[in-house]
């Protein structure tokens, strides 16, 4: 009989927090930054994840008002 057993469930709970914190932030940084938080998601696809982040690096900001 093959089932899931407490360390197991319990693994797959870190796995899915290891995955799925970082693409959180990165989803409100990019809102923050005036763009789709969907946009974190393109990190799970190779090659095309090093791209966007290259484009997104050099890309104009939106402009910040500095009346503070």
């Amino acid at each position: 009989m093959v089932g899931i057993g407490f360390p197991e469930f319990i693994l797959l709970i870190l796995i899915f927090a290891v995955l799925l914190v970082p693409v959180w932030w990165m989803g409100r940084i990019l809102g923050k930054a005036g763009y789709s938080p969907w946009f974190a998601l393109v990190s799970f696809v190779p090659f095309v994840n090093i791209v966007a982040l290259w484009i997104f690096a050099f890309i104009p900001w939106p402009h910040i008002d500095e009346s503070d």
